[in-house]
């Protein structure tokens, strides 16, 4: 007879034990111990949503180490769009409680060489003193929108429950104000992520530096300029002890291309310690946004390029919108306290279209400013800016002069770039000839018509 077999008993397999989240009302009830949440006193401050970055910055210095902390985690709840606070946090639930998770982060970029990661929403269970208290970090909703980031302190409801929490506040709004993530930097608000992820909310920029040699304009424009703008910040303080007013209004107005933008480049660099916030045309719906920035990154500089497209004379407007949005600027600039340190700088390429409540009444614009075309000076000094790094002879840069009036500083700057690349074109051309100018202009004024000519800010009579 066969040998019988003998069975097999398949392996068995290793018992692992169920992983299981922590409900956080059991770790509240146990971190605060006798105290019931009848006995607790909850205190809350909201925060805008934009200034995470100097919030984050101010949690990580007061929990810093890690001495007063006791637990840490992140906290997940169904409906967490609802909004999570304490109440919801420490009443038992049967069905879906909220649990502790690990703490998510969002990583903010603040225009430096590393961005701030910032907690999304996290819980603190600490001791300070023999004082056991609580804070919570979450996002601050009205009707499922994001409008802010929300703190919550919960500590015991006696005079050391105050003290701990009044404690908390005052670091928390020490660090807003001081806003070291921001301060002094060129901003705008932005709504979207960068390429690579990073949450911009504040987008940094980092404008290409223009000195003060570069700025090429009449000698009554740089006065007015220096006078306006560098002067007057300089002055400001001395200006207030006198009771006169600190904010100011400038209108910057001239044909396209003839270096508005160029000088604000220019002042960004110029005016240390500023914060600039660069607002355009499509983003005026966030002005209160932006002026609630200006305010608190005081002393800052509020600038509108193209202005013309919201506050266009009213019989113009195309409907209640474009006049809200007007109502708004007005009502933004008539808001501001005489003592503000904030300046606003408006453009325009057509000051005639401007609402006469902008352009024409006391206090909302100080000083307009003309940016005319450049003189045949300022040409010569354009030509022998924007050809740096090529040789070209004083008669040719005469020639070019000549041969440019009544055109911008952005044709002059293309002309050059034009003429470079024609003499590249040339082997072993050393540098920039006539023919290579007069090929240059030729295709700016002549191949592209008249719409190319008026796109580049040139005229067709040359």
């Amino acid at each position: 007879m066969p040998a019988k077999q003998k069975s097999r008993k398949s392996p068995r397999r290793k018992k692992t034990a169920k992983s299981k989240n922590k409900i956080v009302s059991d770790l509240l009830h146990k971190h605060f111990g006798r105290i019931t949440p009848e006995e607790l006193n909850i205190s809350e401050r909201q925060f805008p949503f934009r200034v995470r970055a100097d919030l984050q910055v101010a949690i990580n210095r007061i929990i810093d180490g890690g001495k007063d902390l006791r637990y840490f985690c992140g906290v997940r709840q169904p409906n967490w769009h609802e909004g999570v606070d304490f109440t919801s946090l420490m009443i038992h639930q049967e069905h879906y409680p909220p649990v502790a998770v690990p703490p998510q982060y969002e990583e903010i970029d603040i225009g430096e060489d590393k961005p701030i990661r910032c907690l999304k929403i996290g819980l603190w269970l600490l001791e300070r003193e023999g004082n056991r208290f609580a804070v919570l970090l979450s996002p601050s909703m009205e009707y499922g929108r994001l409008v802010g980031i929300r703190f919550q302190i919960a500590a015991s409801n006696d005079g050391p429950g105050a003290v701990v929490a009044d404690r908390f506040f005052k670091l928390l709004e020490t660090a807003v104000n001081d806003c070291r993530s921001y301060r002094g930097k060129i901003l705008s608000l932005e709504q979207e992520r960068s390429y690579n992820g990073q949450s911009v909310g504040i987008k940094v920029h980092k404008l290409h530096t223009v000195e003060r040699d570069q700025v090429i304009l009449p000698a009554k424009t740089l006065a007015l300029l220096d006078r306006n703008v560098i002067q007057f910040v300089q002055r400001r303080e001395r200006l207030s002890s006198f009771g006169q007013a600190t904010k100011k209004g400038l209108l910057f107005y001239g044909p396209p291309g003839t270096g508005k933008s160029h000088t604000i480049h220019y002042l960004a660099g110029a005016l240390k310690g500023h914060t600039m916030l660069l607002i355009t045309a499509e983003q005026v719906g966030f002005l209160s946004d932006y002026m609630a920035l200006a305010r608190l990154l005081q002393p800052s500089v509020i600038v509108i390029e193209d202005v013309d497209l919201i506050a266009r004379d009213r019989t113009q407007m195309q409907g209640p919108c474009s006049e809200a949005l007007l109502n708004k600027l007005l009502n933004e600039m008539d808001g501001l306290r005489e003592s503000a340190d904030i300046m606003f700088i408006l453009t325009t390429n057509r000051p005639e279209t401007l609402e006469a409540a902008l352009a024409s009444r006391p206090g909302r614009v100080d000083q307009a400013i003309e940016f005319p075309l450049p003189d045949s000076e300022g040409r010569d000094k354009l030509v022998r800016l924007y050809s740096r790094g090529a040789k070209i002879s004083d008669d040719l840069i005469r020639h070019v002069t000549n041969r440019t009036d009544q055109v911008s500083a952005a044709f002059i700057k293309e002309l050059m770039r034009r003429s470079v690349q024609f003499q590249l074109e040339r082997e072993n051309a050393e540098s920039i000839s006539r023919g290579d100018i007069d090929n240059a202009m030729d295709e700016m004024l002549f191949s592209g018509g008249s719409l190319n000519v008026k796109l580049l800010g040139g005229n067709i009579g040359h």
